[in-house]
């Protein structure tokens, strides 16, 4: 075993000697969530018709359920096992059964972060006049969108590989120029839109207007719901334990309100704005005249407010989200191949987030697919918590590590499978059910453990 893994603990509690103090969490957090993708997610919004409530009075709402969730279940039950969510789940579900589960998880996770590699691929491309990938658009564009995206994806793959400890570092120095950047491209986006008023700012979103062309239109519920399960496969999913095992304490938990509050409330309103101000180019009119829905290009949207600052901030912006991903995604294979290193398994795991970046489908249907893959992800994080709140496992004794829970396979497989065509049978967004999916697989796992 290499160096670098036995510094990991991939299969043993954490000891205390490498326990992290809340700044570690709070810079990783703040870096995150303040990151790439929220250049993407804020203009989405508006493309989905969202009123100045329903968006602001929202994302208020949403973000603090997700704070709540992170930091009453994924901290808490992190702290006291000190196990990545990958050896929970073996020790839970059986090696052979969570092998499926981590293929899944790490695939989903790469495909994040190739979402990721995409929005710093469109600030790259800024000087380059390189053409934009439209909402529409699935298939690369062109040569120069190839190399970039292969490029970028490189450097975040090598951070990703080295280690949580990298990571967390890469995050603190970067997240305050990150933070920075939103909030200069917001104040820069309301004086563009002429807003001297409180009156004026809210009436960017008004009443709310029909969605664009291919999206839904989101109500208030929609808007809360989303934001809240928005990482549902990291909080109520349970993927966060394994960056909260390093935590001292379960207070630490409370350090995501960094990430909820500075990246998905303000990074995404201010990111709004700058596609707002894009609106009211005559591009944006021609387009909207025509039926087709306006590009949503991050990299554009930052260079029209603050130039080449605005060029490094989305660049910068994906590598601190992409980078925690693919290294969430590189200890799912590696849960799976147990002997392989782990840095070989990250760099994988890297190359197939890049492969990923190349499709812009996955950054211009983020809000579809976020919420598919918290659907997917999440009820096993629901037998994580019914498993330590009820204390089945510890309780019988029963530690399956080389066998197949049954159990378990029946209360993922039947949730997410019932709920889902209830949502295609009755057209129900699929955000609405991640918490009622969640909730009924941590039911039939306490129902047949008890039988």
């Amino acid at each position: 075993m290499s160096e670098t893994t036995q510094t990991e603990f991939e299969r043993s509690p954490i000891p205390s000697s490498n326990l992290k103090g809340w700044k570690s969490f709070l810079g990783m957090y703040a870096g995150e969530h303040a990151a790439g993708t929220e250049f993407v997610i804020g203009p989405l919004f508006l493309t989905a018709g969202v009123s100045a409530f329903d968006l602001i009075v929202g994302l208020l709402l949403g973000n603090f359920l997700a704070v709540l969730s992170w930091r009453f279940l994924t901290a808490e039950i992190a702290v006291k096992h000190r196990l990545t969510l990958y050896y929970q789940l073996e020790k839970i579900c059986g090696r052979k059964l969570v092998t499926v589960y981590n293929l899944a998880n790490g695939v989903l996770f790469c495909f994040l972060a190739g979402s990721m590699v995409t929005v710093s691929a469109t600030a790259v491309g800024v000087p380059f006049e390189m053409e934009m990938p439209k909402l529409t658009d699935t298939m690369p564009n062109g040569v120069t969108w190839i190399v970039i995206v292969l490029a970028i994806g490189t450097v975040i793959s090598v951070i990703a590989a080295r280690g949580y400890d990298t990571v967390s570092k890469a995050a603190n120095w970067m997240s305050p120029f990150i933070v920075l950047a939103f909030v200069v491209c917001g104040f820069v986006a309301i004086n563009q839109l002429g807003v001297v008023s409180f009156s004026d700012f809210w009436n960017i979103w008004g009443e709310g207007s029909e969605p664009f062309p291919g999206q839904i239109k989101y109500t208030f519920w929609h808007v809360v719901v989303w934001s809240w399960f928005a990482n549902a496969a990291m909080n109520i999913g349970m993927s966060d334990l394994s960056v909260f095992r390093f935590a001292k304490s379960p207070s630490a938990g409370w350090t995501t309100a960094a990430g909820m509050y500075v990246g998905h409330y303000m990074a995404w309103i201010a990111a709004a704005l700058l596609y707002a101000v894009y609106l009211r180019s005559p591009e944006a009119q021609s387009m909207l005249s025509l039926g087709i829905a306006p590009t949503v290009a991050p990299g554009p949207l930052a260079y029209n407010a603050i130039g080449v600052f605005g060029i490094i901030a989305v660049i910068i912006a994906g590598w601190t989200t992409a980078n925690p991903t693919i290294y969430r995604a590189g200890l799912a294979f590696q849960a799976i191949i147990p002997k392989a290193s782990r840095f070989w398994v990250t760099i994988f795991a890297g190359a197939l987030a890049t492969i990923a970046g190349l499709f812009p489908a996955f950054a211009m249907k983020l809000l579809d697919f976020v919420a598919l893959y918290g659907f997917i992800l999440a009820p096993m994080g629901a037998i994580i918590v019914f498993d330590h709140f009820a204390g089945i496992t510890e309780r019988s004794g029963d530690y399956p590590s080389d066998g197949f829970n049954w159990k378990v396979l029946i209360a993922w497989a039947v949730s997410p499978v019932l709920f889902y065509a209830i949502s295609q049978s009755f057209d129900i967004f699929l955000s609405f059910l991640i918490l009622p999916a969640w909730v009924l697989s941590g039911l039939l796992y306490f129902f047949f453990s008890r039988k």
